[in-house]
């Protein structure tokens, strides 16, 4: 932030130099004229989305583990909308980004928030249950193609409570979720992901 600060700085210092320059030309440069309309444009422009976009409507976040693959993989970079969630509600296969719950970390010594990102599975009111290497809905099949394996466990039926959403990684055996530690309470949410944009031969949406 302090980096993007000082880079619209130096750009408005450049175009108040360029606009001396227009107003003690005789006859007037074009040249300067038109470059300093570009930097104002630029300066417009790297402002809005660096101290506007940036922090407010979007985010970058790293994907440090295999937990939705194959959706996502270690390493990947994605950008998640932060506003989302503050206009509507989560949906059924929302991929989404939030302060993991301290009951997921129960084991972390520093105490430090970590952000996790899984797929929302159950939303409030709905039963989940998982058995035979099936999830339930309401005592209905969810189909899931995006899903690395079957799970391996069973879950008992689960009532996701209000203002709640069920959420589960992709890779559901390897993947530290509701299934293990309840359902997550929407003042969590970050925001949903919604663009994979490293490595660009990966590139896209997120489904």
């Amino acid at each position: 932030m302090a980096g993007t600060v000082c880079l619209v700085i130096a750009l408005t210092c450049v175009r108040m130099s360029l606009s001396l320059v227009e107003r003690r030309a005789s006859p007037p440069r074009p040249l300067a004229k038109t470059t300093g309309e570009t930097l104002e444009v630029a300066i417009i422009a790297i402002a809005i989305v660096f101290l506007v976009i940036r922090p407010f409507v979007t985010q970058a976040f790293y994907i440090p583990s295999l937990s939705m693959y194959p959706t996502l993989q270690a390493n990947d970079r994605i950008l998640v909308n932060r506003l989302t969630y503050h206009f509507s509600a989560p949906q059924r296969n929302d991929v989404v980004v939030f302060r993991a719950p301290p009951n997921a970390v129960p084991d972390d010594p520093g105490g430090e928030e970590k952000d996790f990102v899984k797929r929302v599975i159950g939303l409030p009111g709905e039963t989940v249950e998982i058995h035979g290497g099936v999830t339930y809905i309401n005592g209905k099949v969810l189909r899931e193609p995006y899903a690395d394996e079957p799970p391996t466990y069973d879950m008992p039926p689960f009532v996701v409570p209000e203002g709640s959403v069920f959420v589960m990684g992709d890779n559901r055996n390897h993947s530290n979720d509701s299934h293990r530690w309840g359902a997550l309470d929407r003042s969590l949410l970050i925001g949903k992901a919604v663009l994979l944009f490293w490595p660009p031969s990966r590139a896209g949406l997120v489904r």
